[in-house]
């Protein structure tokens, strides 16, 4: 019976991977963000490129904003951070595996009767055309003009992700906040 639930096992894993974007930080060292306490939107977003506000720009605005304030920022006329972001969507193909055909041999082999074709070598190659999708986050000392922190959630998109994307936003951002160890006014956690 486990034989049979072990194979669902890992695909469960899987799933759950896949549902975790990968994000990164980076941040400048010499800055002091005890200093910053309140924070506004860059002028033009990144993702109001096209010369109006997108329905993608509200959705982070929201997210950002929810998170900011939870770490006791202030949206603020003349603010110390200004906050950009950026998306993207991109199809990516990834091919895995190794060759079309596995002779008859591998663990079974030495009984006289072959494997599973496939089975010693992987099944061949395995093609995967997935949309993948990238947000950054940047904010922007005001005074310096000059970025001190970033937060990039790279992840696959899925349908789910297109049908409710407020949610899928603000997972993503959630995920970067959760690795930006600064609160208003305090130099770390």
């Amino acid at each position: 019976m486990l034989r049979r639930l072990f194979p669902f096992a890992g695909l469960a894993v899987l799933a759950a991977c896949a549902a975790t974007p990968d994000v990164r930080v980076d941040y400048d060292r010499n800055a002091d963000f005890s200093r910053y306490r309140s924070f506004s939107w860059a002028s033009p977003l990144g993702t109001d490129r096209s010369g109006y506000t997108t329905l993608t720009t509200d959705r982070l605005k929201a997210a950002v904003e929810r998170e900011m304030t939870a770490r006791g920022y202030v949206l603020a006329p003349n603010p110390d951070l200004l906050v950009n972001f950026h998306g993207r969507l991109q199809e990516r193909v990834q091919v895995t595996g190794g060759p079309a055909f596995a002779p008859p041999i591998g663990y079974y082999g030495y009984r006289g009767y072959g494997a599973w074709p496939g089975y010693a070598f992987g099944g061949g190659p395995f093609v995967d055309q997935y949309t993948e999708g990238t947000i950054n986050v940047d904010l922007v000392d005001r005074r310096r003009d000059a970025m001190v922190w970033e937060g990039v959630a790279v992840a696959a998109v899925t349908a789910r992700d297109r049908t409710y994307p407020q949610e899928r936003i603000d997972a993503a951002i959630a995920a970067i906040f959760a690795r930006y160890p600064y609160r208003a006014g305090m130099a770390a956690r």
